[in-house]
């Protein structure tokens, strides 16, 4: 089988916010395909695609009511073939959304499962009994808040979910599901589809024994399950290695010591995980309100973490590399200063990032420097903040409501949904009509059309980056070692392939530090850098400034 992913730069699109064309407000199919040469210009290799299949879009997509079919406000199932044949025809693979663990409520297998205990589908889905006092059968937490519990008034059961009760679990215990998943993967291999992004698919198995967590509706004894490695290994021989898929799952518990029981090649399970871990160097640890209790970023456990999963991994498997998607905020305003160094942060978080070993995966609009909305709390969209308002807020009354909107504006999920800025025109150039998520406001100055001409456009900075990814064996090979780890605003690491030695350099801060000397008295060859009035290694680094350099004798 191929290794193509490793050499390969992915570009995430989520469809809803991308391009319409059709003038609905929505995103489609139609205006992927009409931005491909756009993403040709960038030079990503693979096009991966968040749902496009039928939903109600309860959780924008990720709640599946029909995998086979294409929902109909992206488009239809021969415009998706279409994409997949035009993306082909200009060397761009297409890699689907699968998510895996849980499907709609409305889908016809849960509609059929909730009529009784004794029909086909009873089983597709997990079904429990209420306590004595009719409560739930147990304390497990939903991610959107809540109970992950919800009782079903037909067929007198609890059924589980670990997102939106609108999102039953699926019952992975049960081999005719399984079977059905991998029947559907073969049904879009068929039609050209190149791999999967697995949503979650560490939680498909259950702990049957459904111990209480530790703490009520906390999530901690919900991923990693017992049969979860047997799974995947099996769902790895039915359909990913016959049909040379490549696959990268949704890993959240994952750590880089047992990363490898996931990615190494000889357990034949996934090509590649993303971590979670490097994304909560900004998280209170243990606080009662979860991903919404903050701190500053911790600049050195951000570089413990990658590197940890750089050097466990070596040898083991492969990294799967990413700041955004669109269950993370912008990078550049969650992290770092969006507005006096946009440019600067931007180009500074891309090299960290691509000079790594591993396949970096762009997010749409991160090329241009996309920031977060600060948008008012009535005017965000996503379920998962409405529903953690909901329980933090207004129900356990752990946060007030300003301290809530201050998170949101940091690190919620519709900070990646908003629609993608074309140009300076309504809407951003993204419709004609009204979307149906609010346009982030600074869409004037920053946009495509004018990063593209700007005298510092992060989009060519992109381009450079991939190019150096492309032709360079020495980010692919090349071994990692992290240098100063104490170093508070500093991120230097080195890549050495035979006699190639070279440096990622970020100054991680908003001042001007001093280049650590013993590392550059030596001829230098920049091979990209986000100053151009850097001319060589004795001068002092300014905010954001990063590049990468080879350093001869």
């Amino acid at each position: 089988m191929t290794e193509w992913w490793k050499q390969a730069v992915f570009y995430q699109i989520y469809p809803k916010s991308f391009k319409d064309t059709d003038g609905d407000g929505i995103g489609d199919l139609n205006g992927i395909r009409e931005k491909l040469p756009y993403l040709k210009e960038l030079g990503v290799d693979a096009l991966w695609i968040s749902p496009i299949y039928v939903s109600p879009q309860v959780d924008n997509g990720y709640d599946v009511a029909d995998y086979r079919q294409i929902d109909p406000m992206f488009g239809t199932n021969e415009e998706m073939y279409q994409l997949i044949e035009e993306a082909h025809a200009k060397e761009i693979k297409i890699v689907m959304d699968f998510v895996a663990n849980h499907t709609s409520d409305q889908c016809l297998w849960f509609q059929e499962s909730r009529k009784s205990s004794d029909n086909f589908f009873s089983d597709f889905y997990i079904w429990k009994e209420a306590k004595s006092d009719g409560s739930a059968p147990n304390n497990w937490g939903s991610s959107f808040g809540g109970s992950a519990w919800s009782w079903d008034e037909s067929r007198q059961q609890y059924y589980l979910h670990y997102y939106a009760k609108e999102q039953p679990d699926l019952n992975w215990e049960n081999p005719t599901v399984r079977e059905y998943i991998y029947d559907m993967m073969r049904f879009w291999k068929a039609k050209g589809v190149d791999g999967w992004r697995m949503d979650v698919v560490t939680s498909i198995s259950k702990n049957l024994d459904y111990p209480d967590n530790p703490r009520a509706f906390t999530t901690e004894n919900q991923q990693n399950g017992p049969r979860m490695h047997e799974f995947i290994h099996e769902m790895n021989q039915e359909v990913l290695k016959p049909f040379e898929m490549m696959s990268v799952g949704e890993s959240p518990a994952a750590k880089s010591t047992d990363a490898h029981l996931l990615v190494d090649p000889k357990r034949e399970e996934l090509d590649m995980i993303f971590t979670f871990e490097h994304m909560h160097v900004d998280r209170k640890k243990g606080d009662v309100n979860g991903r919404w209790a903050l701190k500053s970023m911790d600049l050195p456990d951000l570089k413990r973490i990658l590197s940890a999963w750089q050097k466990e991994l070596r040898g083991k498997g492969w990294n799967a590399l990413y700041f955004e998607n669109h269950d993370r905020a912008r990078v550049i305003s969650r992290w770092g200063n969006d507005e006096r160094y946009r440019y600067e942060c931007a180009t500074a978080f891309a090299t960290i990032l691509h000079g790594l070993q591993g396949t970096p995966f762009i997010f749409q609009g991160e090329e241009i420097g996309m920031t977060n909305a600060r948008f008012d709390l009535e005017e965000y969209e996503d379920i998962e903040l409405r529903g953690n308002f909901e329980f933090y807020v207004e129900q356990q009354k752990t946060m007030s409501k300003s301290d809530f909107l201050a998170a949101v504006h940091k690190i919620s999920r519709d900070n990646a949904r908003t629609p993608m800025q074309w140009d300076q025109s309504s809407h951003a150039g993204f419709s004609q009509t009204t979307p149906w998520f609010k346009v982030n406001p600074n869409f004037q100055e920053i946009n495509v059309a004018a990063d593209q001409e700007s005298q510092k456009s992060i989009f060519h900075f992109y381009q450079q980056l991939i190019q150096l990814r492309h032709s360079e064996t020495i980010l692919i090979e090349g071994t990692y070692d992290l240098l100063y780890l104490e170093d508070g605003a500093l991120f230097i690491y080195q890549r050495k392939l035979d006699q190639k030695n070279w440096y990622v350099v970020a100054n991680m801060s908003e001042e001007i530090q001093k280049l650590p000397k013993e590392l550059f008295e030596q001829q230098a060859d920049f091979k990209i850098k986000n100053n151009e009035e850097r001319r060589d290694l004795l001068m002092d680094l300014l905010p954001y400034e990063a590049f990468i350099v080879e350093l001869t004798n």
